[in-house]
C-alpha cells in the first residue's frame, strides 16, 4: 500500500454515527486490504456505526450476521447485486437475501450490458480494473458470463425480470441502486421503482465513467426523488476532479446526496479511513459541517434503516 493521507481530528468526529454503505473486503474473488471483522473493530474504535458489504458475485447478508455477532456494537450489513452469479435479474435470490436481512439490491455492475461492452471492446494492451481482469480469466476458463440486460433495447422500457426485482424489493422496503447501469437504464429503473413505491432509490456513482450522467440528468433524478450516491474512491483515483463531485452535488443539494467510499482495493487508504478522508474533501471544497453530517451521517443512516 502507498502513502494516503491521513484523515483530519475535525472529520472523524463529523463522520461517527454514519454508515458507509458501500465497501468491498475480504473474503472475496481478489486481495482485499481487510476482512469483514477486522473492518469492524476498526469502526467500533472509531465510533462509526457499521458497513455494507458489497460483493459482485456473492450475496452477503449471512455475512454480516456473523459478523454482527462476532463484534457487537457494530452494525454489519448485507446486500445483493443483481450480477449473472446470483442468476442475474433474480426475483428468488433477492427474496432470500431480503429475508436474511439484507438492505440492498444493486442492478446489475459487471454484467451489466454497460460494462460488458467495456470488457469485450477494451483496448488489448491497456491496464484492465481488478473486476474486468476477472471477467477475462472467467471467460478463459470457460465460464464466461452473460450480460444482464434490465431494459428492451427496442422499447427501452424495463423487462419483466426487472420489474419482478422491483417489485421484490418493494414489499421488502429494500434500498434499490442502480449499479453500472447506462444512463437510459438508469432512468428507466429509478422510474419503476418509485413507481413501485420503494422509498430509497440510490442512484450509484454518477460521475464514474462507465455512467458519466450529465448534471442535468443528475438534477432531473433528484427532482424524480433518488439519492446521488457519491464514492471516495471516483475522484481520489482520479478517474473524475474532485470539483466534478462537488458540482454535482451543489446542483441536485446535500439533502439528496450520500457519501460512501467503494474501498477496500488492497492500492487504496484504509476503509475505516475513507468517510472521515472524504469528509475532509468536502470542507475544503466549502460545504459546512452540517451539511457533510447530512451526507455522510444522516443519508447513510437512512439507507442503513436505522432511526435518524
Amino acid at each position: 500500500m502507498g502513502e494516503h493521507p491521513a484523515p483530519s481530528e475535525r472529520a472523524r468526529r463529523l463522520v461517527r454515527g454514519g454508515y458507509d454503505m458501500h465497501v468491498h473486503i475480504a473474503p472475496d474473488f481478489t486481495e482485499r486490504i481487510t476482512d469483514d471483522l477486522t473492518l469492524a473493530r476498526r469502526c467500533l474504535e472509531l465510533g462509526l456505526a457499521g458497513f455494507q458489504m458489497k460483493s459482485h458475485y456473492t450475496a452477503t447478508a449471512e455475512r454480516a450476521a456473523t459478523v454482527r455477532a462476532a463484534v457487537p456494537g457494530v452494525r454489519a450489513i448485507g446486500a445483493i447485486v443483481c450480477n449473472r452469479a446470483v442468476g442475474g435479474l433474480n426475483p428468488l435470490a433477492v427474496e432470500i437475501a431480503a429475508r436474511e436481512g439484507a438492505r440492498t439490491v444493486w442492478m446489475p455492475t459487471v454484467n451489466s450490458t454497460n460494462e460488458m461492452d467495456e470488457v469485450h471492446g477494451f483496448p488489448p494492451d491497456a491496464p484492465m480494473p481488478v473486476w474486468m481482469k476477472f471477467e477475462v480469466s472467467l471467460g478463459e476458463a470457460g465460464v464466461q458470463a452473460d450480460p444482464v440486460a434490465v431494459t428492451d433495447p427496442a422499447t427501452g422500457t424495463l423487462l419483466p425480470e426487472a420489474e419482478q426485482v422491483i417489485a421484490v424489493a418493494a414489499r421488502h422496503q429494500l434500498v434499490l441502486a442502480t449499479g453500472h447501469l447506462a444512463r437510459d437504464e438508469i432512468f428507466a429503473v429509478v422510474d419503476g421503482a418509485l413507481e413501485a413505491g420503494i422509498r430509497d432509490v440510490v442512484v450509484t456513482h454518477p460521475e464514474f465513467p462507465s455512467q458519466n450522467l450529465s448534471v442535468n440528468d443528475q438534477v432531473a433524478l433528484a427532482r424524480r426523488g433518488a439519492l446521488l450516491e457519491r464514492c471516495f474512491t471516483t475522484p481520489y483515483t482520479g478517474k473524475v476532479s474532485w470539483e466534478h463531485v462537488w458540482d454535482g452535488v451543489r446542483a441536485t443539494g446535500v439533502e439528496r446526496n450520500v457519501l460512501s467510499t467503494d474501498l477496500g482495493q488492497a492500492f487504496n487508504p484504509p476503509v475505516e479511513d475513507g468517510m472521515a478522508l472524504f469528509a475532509d474533501q468536502a470542507l475544503e471544497a466549502g460545504f459546512s459541517e452540517e451539511e457533510v453530517r447530512i451526507m455522510a451521517v444522516t443519508n447513510t443512516r437512512r439507507l442503513a434503516g436505522e432511526p435518524l
